[in-house]
């Protein structure tokens, strides 16, 4: 069964048939092209519940796969409005999340999408797992995003137990503009930070800032090409 349980409901004569045939990685790549391309046309909630299950499976060779996905997303965003709500019910299961966003920022503003990704980490916890490469992608996709409620959100994270996680929350906070007020957390993070590249972008921000450290504290783990001049941060 897909995300969705598609297959699992009753679903209209066309619909289905696409439908099963669109999510058969097993199936002829021209008819799979043919159904994905008749449920894009449909522009049903149905229709695009059945698109998205060819986002689930690969196919070689990998030229391929990117087209039927282009072709799949293409009907999905195509239908507007109606495709809101099961592309976010996808992201929501989804192990990957790169297809969804990209989706979601034709369909929604950017407002809507860093609270559907933010509603997501809420649930994440920060202790270790085994792999965390879902929350990861989450929070690198809200990098590029300047939205008051990321960094109150994401400051938690700059205690997870995975030094990518660590890294990556450090970077999308340090591009919000209330920075600032992640000072203490910042420099907490520093002086137990093992990993160079989390401590290196904490300075960095710290440099840009203008924050006032203290030097006793902050000597001891300072990587080559930074100082401290009195309570500042230098860099070079």
């Amino acid at each position: 069964m897909g995300l969705f349980d598609f297959f699992g409901r009753k679903s209209g004569g066309a619909v289905g048939k696409h439908a099963a045939r669109a999510a058969d990685k097993r199936a002829q790549a021209p008819d799979r092209w043919q159904s994905l391309r008749a449920l894009g046309d449909m522009k049903s909630a149905e229709a695009v519940e059945a698109l998205l299950q060819r986002f689930t499976f690969r196919v070689d060779p990998s030229i391929t796969d990117q087209e039927e996905k282009d072709l799949a997303m293409h009907g999905i965003v195509s239908a507007g409005e109606v495709a809101v709500a099961p592309v976010r019910a996808f992201l929501k299961e989804s192990a990957s999340v790169a297809w969804p966003v990209k989706m979601l920022q034709q369909l929604v503003s950017p407002e809507e999408l860093v609270g559907d990704l933010l509603a997501i980490l809420a649930d994440m916890q920060t202790d270790y797992e085994r792999d965390p490469q879902r929350k990861i992608d989450l929070i690198m996709q809200l990098e590029d995003h300047r939205d008051a409620r990321i960094r109150p959100a994401l400051e938690r994270f700059v205690e997870d137990a995975n030094e990518t996680v660590r890294f990556h929350a450090v970077q999308t906070i340090a591009g919000q503009e209330d920075v600032d007020d992640s000072k203490d957390a910042f420099v907490a993070l520093y002086l137990r930070e093992e990993s160079v590249r989390v401590r290196v972008r904490v300075l960095d921000v710290a440099v840009d800032r203008n924050w006032t450290v203290d030097p006793e504290a902050m000597a001891p783990k300072l990587p080559a090409g930074y100082s401290l001049d009195g309570t500042a941060v230098k860099k070079g």
